[in-house]
This record gives structure tokens, sequence and C-alpha cells, in this order.
């Protein structure tokens, strides 16, 4: 009697243990859930989420990474400091803009050097050829406030224009770019890849300004500058390390990936409706490109003041505010990556 009183309260607590043992599991498990919103997944420069998703990267380091897709940075932006995402893929000047609003938002993984993003002027205005001559024209941006949006008054800016001498149109990217400049209701804008490739080889625009190689962007904007990134919330990191060292060990994975293979190799992995129906022309954009990528998610150096220097310029939050650029990267987790 005895002896089945005490198998019986073994059991009981064999079973307590394994109900703690699982919940522990579960509550694991839930702490590795990650949602990032990439600004535009289709867009080759922010190639590395859908990539590091196709090759496995993020299952490899066991953790369960759901990308969501957003057209504009600002609004991917927005999510982030909603709560609703742990991560966005955007362009690193939003934890620039934001430290000036009192949020401390910080890249962690930097996956490019120069924008990606060309300034095209539509084939229908044979009269613009500089950036001198978009004075009362209609500039296509993804949204205002965005990084696109900043990046063409700047350079409207150092052509001598004016403020209120463009118009800044929030038109997206891909078919809605595309539609407004067909239908004129922009007379330029900026925009990446595959859009680019799609539209100067129909003839219905042509390159005014290219950001997508580091030379390029030095040429235009006076220094490299650091754009797509992996950025999130700095308290957020602080307080998930081990999770937001497996998202860079699978982002430094990544980009080494795209260092040492063909875009051909790389085209072979993204989903076939990227391609929007010309896979050869995807490829032909991402060998022109792909040298925009950082080899291994480090910041530039003299990338985060070409930044700030553009910001302050034509950022309200911003102009005339301390900024500690410091605070807006890391680089701790990449180098442990690496």
């Amino acid at each position: 009697m005895h002896s089945t009183g005490r198998v019986a309260r073994a059991l009981s607590i064999s079973a307590i243990a394994l109900a703690s043992i699982l919940s522990t599991t579960a509550l694991s498990h839930a702490a590795d859930k990650i949602t990032i919103m990439v600004g535009g997944y289709e867009k080759q420069i922010y190639l590395p989420a859908k990539l590091a998703e196709a090759l496995g990267y993020f299952k490899d380091e066991g953790i369960d990474v759901e990308l969501l897709n957003e057209a504009a940075g600002v609004d991917a932006e927005n999510q982030l400091l909603a709560g609703a995402v742990q991560g966005v893929v955007g362009f690193y000047d939003h934890c620039v803009d934001l430290q000036a609003k009192g949020k401390f938002i910080e890249s962690v993984v930097q996956f490019s050097q120069a924008p990606g993003e060309v300034e095209l002027v539509s084939a229908k205005h044979p009269e613009i050829k500089s950036f001198a001559d978009l004075k009362g024209k209609n500039l296509g941006v993804t949204g205002l406030g965005s990084s696109t949006n900043f990046l063409s008054l700047y350079m409207a800016s150092k052509a001598g224009l004016k403020g209120g001498d463009v118009v800044s149109i929030p038109v997206g990217a891909g078919g809605t770019f595309i539609a407004a400049m067909q239908q004129d209701q922009i007379q330029a804008g900026m925009t990446t890849e595959p859009t680019i490739s799609r539209m100067v080889k129909t003839g219905e625009a042509s390159v005014l300004v290219d950001l997508r190689t580091v030379d390029s962007t030095r040429a235009a904007l006076g220094g490299t500058y650091p754009a797509a990134s992996l950025y999130m919330e700095t308290a957020w990191v602080d307080a998930h390390k081990p999770e937001v060292q497996k998202l860079a060990n699978a982002f430094v994975k990544t980009l080494k990936f795209i260092n040492t293979h063909s875009a051909a190799e790389i085209a072979d992995k993204m989903p076939k409706d990227f391609y929007v129906g010309d896979k050869e022309g995807y490829i032909k954009a991402l060998e022109a490109g792909k040298g925009m990528f950082t080899a291994d998610g480090v910041m530039p150096e003299d990338g985060p003041k070409t930044v700030l220097a553009v910001l302050s310029e034509f950022s309200k939050n911003v102009k005339g505010k301390q900024i500690d650029l410091t605070k807006t990267y890391t680089t701790d987790f990449v180098k442990q990556a690496m």
C-alpha cells in the first residue's frame, strides 16, 4: 500500500516536472519569435531579409522570424514604435531622425554603404538634364518624411534649388511609382531596383543621379551613405541580447553569401515574383548594384556623419539638434558574429 502511494507521488512529481519543462520550452520559443517589418522586401536594397529566410539562416540560429512587408520605410518605423514589430529592415537615417524626437533606435546590422537608389527622370521631359532643371517639377518619393524624400531635397539644394522649388509627391514604389510617372503625376522620382531597370528598359525613364554604388554616392553626397539596415529599439536590444546576436549571426552569414556568390546564384534563391517577369533584368540590376552591400554588417566609419549632414538640412526634427551618433548604431553583435 505504502509502495503504491510512493509510486503515485513520484508519478505526480514527474508530471509536474514535465509540465514545467514544457512550459519553460514554450516561453523560450515565444521569446525567440521575432517579427521584422521590411520597407518593401521585393526591393533589391532590402534583399538580405528575404535571402536570409530563403537560405534557412534564421532556422539555423534557432529563431522564428516573421517578415512583414511595408512599402514605405516611414510607416515601418511607426510599426516599430507602436511595438507591433521588434525590428525594421529600413534606412539607417531613421535612427538619427528618431533620436531628435527622444526615441533611441539603433542599427544592429548595417546592410549597405550606399542608398541603392536612383533619381529617374521621365522620358516625357527631355528638358530635364540635371537636378537644377527640376525647378517647378513634381518629384516622386516613397513617402513624405522618408529617406527618398530627404535625399531628393538634399540633392536639389546642392543643385542650387530652394525650398518650394520642387514638390515631393508620395507614390510608394514598384507599380505605383511606375503608374505615377506614366500618368505624368511626377516628372522625376527616386526609386530602387528592380523598378529602375524596368523603366529604363522600356525607355519610359532615364537615370539622372545614380546612388547605387559607393563611388557615385560619394560624388553625389560627399561620403558613404549607410542605408539599408536592421534597426531596433535600443531598450529591446539591451533586454534581448541573445536573440539579437542570433539575428546578427544570420545576417552576417547572408552578407557573406552575397559577397561570395554571383548575382545569378543570389537571384535563384529569391521568390520568382520578385523578377516581375524579367529574371535576366533582375540579375543584371543585382550585378550592377550588389557592391552597395557591406561584406560584414559593420557601419562604415564616415557614414553616420554624411547621413547627419543630409538630415540636418532637411529634417525639421534634426535641424539644430545635438545628435549622439554613437547611440544610433552598434557593431557589437556583428563583430561577435564574425
